[in-house]
């Protein structure tokens, strides 16, 4: 049976220029930098986000949280959102690998406000841990893009602290389409910047950690410690080169998909959703408390060919990408309809 599969976009399949590529990609020993494709793949990374050079990761919790490892020293503190992906989908990672104390702001939609910033920035006093690094989220793993205005302002901010900022942009040029600019428009507001490849960009495997070349240069070490070093990694490389050449300038048709999906789901009766925080690839919303068993509707889903995830936190999510098509979206809606009728109390 195909699945039409709104879970997330990591359920992404590489296409098929990408599968030709892997099966022609010279490769190497990238530990050793022998990989002609891996290097390929760092240098055009480096570029596209204006930054002196990257590295290849195997995902991004691994970009992150080698992020946070290279930035820090133990016993830093790291300021950033209550909600943000490092806090919330890292499995406590900072405290393991980093050993960094996360100090979190309450955030409005993952938005946080300068002055919340400011105030939790340590000064110098033999009691307190230092500030090492602010992390900042964009797009944001709700589904919203925050402003050029709003990097900046806070780049500043650290800049005038001494404080690096580290961007976890896993859906940069989701965000960067949203905002109609280039990648490297948002990231020259940050020292660091991880971002996927294996998301809406459909490579198989991947992610990138891109900063200055220092930074790299001891990332790079830092990776091998975390057990990244890939060896002959063209093969995925590869088809993160396909990706990032050819997907960026597709990536409104999933946003548009996205508006679509939550229009014809908010003429559902019985489901909220958040129209407004529509700004990329993901279609948040609620359903009404009269519902009689929501799990229910994950089962129902998946005998009719669709794939969703439960609620998570009183909420739904659905994500379109490359696979889903507009048909799909009309089917997915009619079902909805359906179960809808037949389960409400």
């Amino acid at each position: 049976m195909k699945y039409i599969d709104l879970r997330s976009d990591t359920v992404t399949e590489p296409t098929l220029e990408m599968r030709d590529a892997m099966y022609r990609a010279v490769v190497g020993d990238d530990v050793y930098g022998d990989d002609p494709t891996v290097n390929e793949l760092e240098e055009y990374a480096a570029y596209i986000t204006g930054k002196e050079a990257a590295l290849f990761v195997p995902s991004g919790t691994f970009g992150n949280q080698l992020s946070l490892f290279t930035h820090c020293k133990r016993g830093n503190e790291v300021i950033l959102g209550d909600d943000c992906h490092i806090v919330m989908h890292e499995v406590g990672a900072a405290s393991v690998i980093a050993g960094v104390q996360l100090r979190t702001l309450k955030s409005d939609k993952g938005k946080l406000m300068l002055e919340d910033i400011k105030a939790k920035i340590r000064q110098s006093d033999i009691h307190y841990p230092e500030t090492g690094l602010i992390c900042l989220e964009n797009a944001h793993s709700n589904g919203r893009v925050f402003s050029i205005e709003y990097m900046k302002e806070i780049y500043n901010l650290a800049e005038k602290h001494n404080i690096p900022v580290h961007l976890d942009g896993a859906r940069l040029f989701n965000a960067a389409t949203h905002l109609n600019v280039e990648p490297k428009e948002i990231t020259s507001y940050c020292d660091s910047v991880m971002f996927c490849l294996s998301k809406g960009l459909c490579a198989p495997v991947g992610s990138i950690l891109a900063g200055n070349k220092d930074f790299i240069d001891r990332a790079r070490k830092g990776r091998k410690l975390m057990g990244g070093g890939l060896r002959q990694a063209g093969f995925l490389a590869a088809a993160g080169l396909v990706a990032l050449k050819k997907m960026p300038q597709r990536l409104h048709e999933d946003h548009e998909n996205a508006i679509f999906l939550g229009q014809e789901l908010s003429k559902i009766p019985g489901i909220n959703v958040y129209s407004e925080d529509i700004h990329i690839n993901m279609v948040f919303f609620e359903i009404d408390k009269k519902v009689y068993d929501t799990s229910k509707l994950v089962e129902n889903f998946l005998n009719r060919g669709i794939k969703i995830n439960p609620e998570e936190d009183g909420l739904m999510r659905f994500v379109t990408n490359y696979w889903v098509t507009r048909d799909d979206i009309v089917y997915v809606v009619d079902n909805f309809k359906d179960f809808l009728q037949k389960n409400m109390l």
